[in-house]
Formats: structure tokens, sequence, C-alpha cells
């Protein structure tokens, strides 16, 4: 067993539920690479009694020959039973074996890829939720655990199933990427020693996901790892892309189309904006497309200051796809020493404002806590922007995050990526200035602007700063655990 980095209100959930006086049905979702499986074999490493994965786009019958293969690993057994003819059988077996267990430890059943197992026509569904509601949940010992990439199938399925499994789920846990505090336990425990600012830099371009950080190597910068991880022949995340939604998605390319749309758009699409840069019908499906790519991690939606969910900005949270489509998809020249040559180019830097936006908005927490908003202070999280009428000489702007208190203030917040300390100069104060005269004329707030800098390296004391900037945030802050 190895430890499992970072993770730690998930342990807490997992210790629990562990050693309850009950059964439970514990659903693991997140993306792809996160690290769900790792979580589960290395938490449970001595309890998992029985372990079965789904297999991508098999028959029924090697998804049942796949279970016999798990159930004869389980009992030690040197001779392979027959195959069930079908997954009301299969769990019937599988009820057979729990019951030669001692009751007085946990006996966790793991099912990953759990959608996979969901074949056409199997009843695979219906199987489990007669297993679960006549047998395993009867069992206070039993904890089933089931994972699956595929989180709206997950949810629509399992966690909120109208049938069957309607509220039968004890636990949900999403399991999001590594935070940038989990990012550099991750690294110092593979006695990899970058400093913060490069830390950062990777982050921007790969996330906080598990399977990715594992491809880094001792001794390398970020350049140089960026570097080989996607333009040499080999490059490990040269080609995740397209895999990334295939493996999610019965209608990829769609998901994939909202994906590019937002990733030309740092500054957000709404529903119909991203309707109309992919030419989809306006129906329902675009509706099931955007909660899908949500639920999965890719997107994230952003309600704008006094509006609803239904005027919701969606922008590109995947820090991997923001940096393939930019840097990777459909780029001329590969090989090796391919991205040094793009490295701090014009290209570069704008990438790396709307990198580093995402990161911060993902850090939320860790930004309340470094500008002392308590727990107490109930805060909403939302971001703004106007465009003038047309034709007016009023200029538009846009604020990408917002944290209204309830304390009357609200924190304006500017996220700025820089090598050094960032400068406010005239021109930028100007810009700042005229930001809030515009948020607070056209949403005419009573409460207090705080204008609050998050940057990598602090900003300058000088004149500008002097009187405008109430809230600093750095670097440093967002690695806080």
């Amino acid at each position: 067993m190895r430890s499992v980095i970072g993770r730690i209100e998930e342990q807490k959930i997992l210790n629990q539920k562990k050693n309850s006086s009950k059964a439970e049905l514990i659903a693991v979702l997140g993306r792809r690479r996160v690290g769900k499986t790792y979580l589960i074999r290395n938490y449970f490493a001595t309890d998992i009694v029985f372990e079965l994965t789904g297999i991508h786009d098999a028959s029924l019958r090697i998804q049942l020959q796949n279970f016999t293969i798990a159930l004869q690993k389980a009992t030690k057994s040197p001779i392979l039973a027959t195959v069930p003819s079908n997954w009301l059988e299969a769990f019937t077996i599988l009820e057979s074996f729990i019951a030669t267990l001692p009751t007085t430890q946990p006996a966790v059943i793991f099912l990953d890829e759990f959608p996979w197992l969901h074949t056409h026509k199997s009843n695979f569904l219906q199987a489990f939720d007669h297993w679960w509601n006549s047998s395993a949940s009867k069992n206070a010992h039993v904890k089933v655990v089931i994972c699956g990439s595929a989180a709206s199938w997950m949810i629509d399925k399992v966690v909120e199933a109208k049938g069957g499994l309607h509220n039968r789920v004890t636990q949900t846990i999403r399991l999001l990427p590594f935070t940038l505090a989990e990012t550099e336990a991750y690294l110092k425990s593979e006695d990899i020693k970058l400093d913060r600012y490069k830390i950062l830099q990777l982050y921007m371009a790969i996330g906080g996901i598990p399977h990715y950080l594992q491809h880094i190597k001792k001794g390398e910068s970020p350049a140089q790892i960026i570097d080989r991880l996607f333009f040499t022949k080999d490059g490990p995340l040269q080609k995740e892309f397209s895999l990334l939604f295939e493996s999610l998605f019965d209608q990829s390319p769609q998901h994939e189309a909202v994906i590019r749309a937002l990733a030309k758009k740092g500054m957000g699409l709404t529903r119909q904006e991203i309707i109309d840069a992919t030419g989809a019908s306006s129906g329902g499906g675009m509706s099931r497309i955007l909660k899908e790519l949500e639920e999965s991690g890719f997107i994230t939606p952003y309600i704008p200051f006094q509006k609803t969910s239904n005027d919701s900005i969606f922008k590109l949270s995947d820090e991997y796809s923001l940096f393939y489509l930019k840097f990777v998809d459909k780029v001329k020249t590969m090989g090796e020493g391919s991205w040094l040559s793009q490295f701090n180019t014009p290209s570069y830097i704008s990438w790396s404002g709307f990198a580093f936006e995402s990161v911060c908005q993902k850090h939320i927490r860790q930004i309340k806590a470094a500008i002392n908003i308590g727990t107490g202070i109930r805060t909403g999280v939302s971001a703004w922007r106007y465009s003038p009428p047309r034709g007016s000489k009023m200029k538009g702007t846009q604020i990408d995050l917002l944290l209204d208190r309830n304390d009357g203030v609200i924190n304006l917040c500017e996220m700025k990526f820089s090598k050094e300390i960032f400068v406010i100069d005239k021109s930028y104060a100007d810009e700042l200035d005229n930001k809030l005269q515009v948020f607070v004329r056209e949403t005419k707030t009573k409460s207090t602007i705080f204008p609050t800098m998050i940057t990598t390296r602090g900003v300058k004391k000088n004149s500008y700063a002097a009187g405008r900037v109430q809230n600093e945030v750095t670097m440093d802050d967002l690695f806080n655990l």
C-alpha cells in the first residue's frame, strides 16, 4: 500500500463509512485520470474482498467473463468457475461469496468503471439494484464502492436515480484534481524539487491531475517538462485530448466542440453564445452537454452578479484542455524543443493570464482565508461583465471574480500572473478605476468595494497602488491547505 497524498476530507469520509454500523453504498465521481481508483485501492488496501473493473465497449459476455475471473481472484480458487448467464445470476454468486466472509470486519466490494458494466440490454443496473436492496444493504459489514469517470451518467443513473436506486447511495464523493498544496506535496514525495513559481507554471499547463503529474521527472525545468510531455514524438499528453472525450461521452464530438469554443474565449460564453459558436440546436441537448462537461470537471458556470443561473457564463476550467488547444492542437512544428521556442512569447503571456485566472478560481477557499473572510461571513462568488449600448462612447468592462459578502463588502478581484512583482502603472490604474466606477454605476450596489489584487509575487508599493489596492493575495497564499 502506498500512502495517499492529500485527499484529507475524502479520507475522513471513507474512514467514517468504513467504520459505520450499517451497509454503505459509496459513489465516487471524477474525471478520467483524477485518481479515483488509486484512492480507493490504497485507502481500502486490506479491506477490499472483491474488485471488478468494467471493460469499455465490451459485450455482456465479456463483462461476465471478467466478473468470473475477478471472483476467482477473490476466492483464490485454482479453477475458473462457470461464467454466469446474466447479471442477476452473477450477483447471486457474489452474495454467496460474501456470506462466507467474517462479519467482524469491513468487506469492501469495489466496482470500478461502473458505467461500462451497464452494456446495452444487459440489465446490469436492475440486477445491481436488486442485489443491493435485497441482500447487500442488510449486511452492516458490507461497504460497496462504485467509481465512474462519466460523472453525468453516475449522477443520472445512480446518485439521482428515479428507480430502484433512488436515495440508496449513502455517500457521494466528487474527486477533484489536486490543489496547488496537494500538487506540491506530491512532487515532494517524489523528491522533485521545484519552487512554487515553477509548480504554478506546470499546474497552469496540466492542472492537478495525478496521472499527468506522474510523468514529471527530476532535474527538469517546467519548460523542459512541458516540451517532453506535449511536443516530443511519444509525448504522453500529446494524444490525451481526444481520448478524454471519447472515453466519457457517447456524443463526444459535440462536447469537444463546446470545449473548443470556450478555449477561444477566455472571458467565457453564455449558453446562447455557445450555441451560436458551435452551430448546435437550441434544444435541451445543449443543456445536457453543458451539465455533463460541468460534472466531469471540464467547464465551470459562473452566475453574473445580480443575475440568475439562466444568465450563467461558462468558462473552460480544465488547464490541460486550455493549454492543448492553445499550443498543441494543429501545430505544424512538433518535436523536441518546440515548446522552448514558444516559451515567453506574446501568445504565452496571453495564455498565462487566462490560465492563472482559472487556477485562482479553483482556490477560492485559500483566497478567502488570505483576506480574512471567516466562515461566519457568507460569501457569494460571481463574475460580471458590461457591454455598453451600440454607439455609446462608454467603455465596457469585465470582472472575473467578485466575492459578495454579507457584511456589506464586495472584493473586486484582479488576477495577474507575472514573473516579477506586479507594477500598477498609470494606464492600469485608470483601467481599474474605470472598472470600479462602471460596476458601481451599473449595478447600483450599496456595498463597499475593496479592489483586491491576486498576483504571483505581490504588488509593488507605489503611488498608483496606494489608496486603490485594499487587499493582496500572493501565489504563496494559494498553496495553503
